[in-house]
C-alpha cells in the first residue's frame, strides 16, 4: 500500500510539473513586465538569435554591410539526377569563386576602351535589365582577345566584382578529361552550376586550347568534337533564355578559333598592349613610393618599354627589386659584416 501511494504521489507531482511548464508558471519562466509570460525554450532562443543575425545584415544589392554575399547561403551544388553528375560537379566546384573576386576597375591600368565595352556588354544589362530587352537583349558570349599578359583575366574578374556575380574560372584542364564521355558531361554540369548560381560569369581562359578550327590536313579527335558540340549547344541555350549567365572567353590566338564558336561569341573586345600613360601608371604603382620623381626616370622607362605588356613590366620591376636583395644575400652568406635584420640595409640599397 505504501508503494502504491508513493507511485500515485510521484504521478501527481509529474503531472503538476508538466502543467506548470505548459502554463508558463515554472521557476524558469520570465516575464516581460506587462503580465505576459514567456518560456525561454530552445526554439524561442534559436528564433531570437536567428532574428538577431538577420538584423545584422543590411542588404545592398544582395550584399551585407560586412561584405557577406547572400548567394553564399545557397547550396553549392544543385540537385543532379545521378551520382556521376554530382561527382563531376564536385570536381568543378574548386573552380568556383563564390562572392566577389575583389578586382576593381581602378586596379587595372589603362584599357579604357575595353573597360567601357565590357561595362556596356555585361555590367549595364545586369544593373538595368529593363532597358535591355528585344533587340537590345545583352550578348551572352563575349571574346577578349589580344597579346598575352595584357589583363584579360583581370578584366573578367573586374566584371564579376562589379556585377557581384559568381565567377567560374575555367581552363582547358578543368573540362578536358581522360575518361571517355566525361568532357562533354563536365561542360553540361558547368552550365547547370552557372544557372544555379546565377547571375554568374563563366570565364574560359585560353579557349583556343578547348576549341580550335579544323583546317586542311588537320584531324579532329572524336572526344574533342563531342566536347565542342556540347559547348556550342550549351551556349545556344543561353541565348534562348533570360538567365543572367555570361560566357567570357579569352584567347591570344583568335584566328585559331572555330567559326561556329566565333558566331556565338558575338561581342569581341580587343585587349591591346598598354599605352605610354598606362605603362607609367604601372611603374608608379609597382616601384617604391618613397622616391622623389627626379630619382626615377619614368619617362625613360616608358620610352624603353614600348611593346611591353603589363605582365612584362611587372616582371621587369621584380627583377630590378631583386638586385639589392642579391647583394644582401651575398653579404649574409659571406658573413663579411654584421647586417641588421630590420631591413634598413635593404632600404639603403633601394
Amino acid at each position: 500500500m505504501k508503494f502504491g501511494r508513493k507511485r500515485d504521489s510521484e504521478d501527481k507531482d509529474a503531472a503538476t510539473n508538466n502543467e506548470t511548464a505548459l502554463n508558463g508558471n515554472s521557476s524558469n519562466v520570465t516575464s516581460n513586465g506587462s503580465g505576459h509570460v514567456k518560456n525561454p525554450s530552445d526554439l524561442s532562443i534559436y528564433e531570437q538569435n536567428h532574428n538577431q543575425d538577420r538584423g545584422i545584415l543590411t542588404h545592398n544589392n544582395g550584399v551585407s554591410s560586412a561584405g557577406v554575399d547572400e548567394k553564399l547561403h545557397k547550396s553549392l551544388l544543385p540537385p543532379f539526377e545521378s551520382a556521376e553528375m554530382r561527382t563531376l560537379a564536385e570536381s568543378l566546384s574548386r573552380d568556383i569563386i563564390r562572392g566577389s573576386p575583389d578586382v576593381k576597375w581602378e586596379s587595372i591600368k589603362g584599357l579604357g576602351t575595353a573597360k567601357h565595352l565590357l561595362k556596356e556588354a555585361v555590367v549595364m544589362p545586369i544593373k538595368y535589365p529593363k532597358y535591355f530587352t528585344g533587340l537590345l537583349t545583352p550578348w551572352k558570349g563575349i571574346l577578349l582577345f589580344g597579346p598575352p599578359g595584357t589583363g584579360k583575366t583581370m578584366l573578367a574578374k573586374a566584371v564579376a566584382t562589379e556585377c557581384n556575380t559568381t565567377f567560374f574560372n575555367i581552363s582547358a584542364s578543368s573540362v578536358v578529361s581522360k575518361w571517355r564521355g566525361d568532357s562533354e558531361k563536365l561542360i553540361k554540369v558547368l552550365f547547370e552550376l552557372a544557372r544555379h548560381h546565377a547571375p554568374s560569369t563563366i570565364f574560359l581562359d585560353e579557349i583556343d586550347a578547348i576549341i580550335s578550327q579544323r583546317g586542311e590536313g588537320r584531324s579532329e579527335h572524336e572526344a574533342s568534337r563531342r566536347l565542342k558540340t556540347e559547348l556550342l549547344v550549351q551556349m545556344d541555350g543561353l541565348t534562348r533564355t533570360d538567365e543572367l549567365v555570361f560566357v567570357l572567353a579569352a584567347t591570344n590566338l583568335p584566328w585559331e578559333l572555330d567559326a561556329a564558336m566565333l558566331r556565338r561569341l558575338e561581342k569581341r573586345i580587343l585587349v591591346p598592349l598598354p599605352e605610354p600613360e598606362a605603362r607609367r601608371a604601372i611603374f608608379e604603382e609597382l616601384l617604391p613610393s618613397n622616391f622623389q620623381e627626379e630619382k626615377l626616370p619614368y619617362n625613360l622607362l616608358v620610352e624603353n618599354t614600348e611593346g611591353f605588356s603589363g605582365s612584362d613590366i611587372r616582371l621587369l620591376c621584380k627583377e630590378a627589386a631583386m638586385q639589392p636583395l642579391r647583394r644582401l644575400m651575398a653579404l649574409l652568406e659571406d658573413k663579411q659584416e654584421q647586417v641588421p635584420e630590420d631591413g634598413m640595409f635593404l632600404n639603403s640599397y633601394q
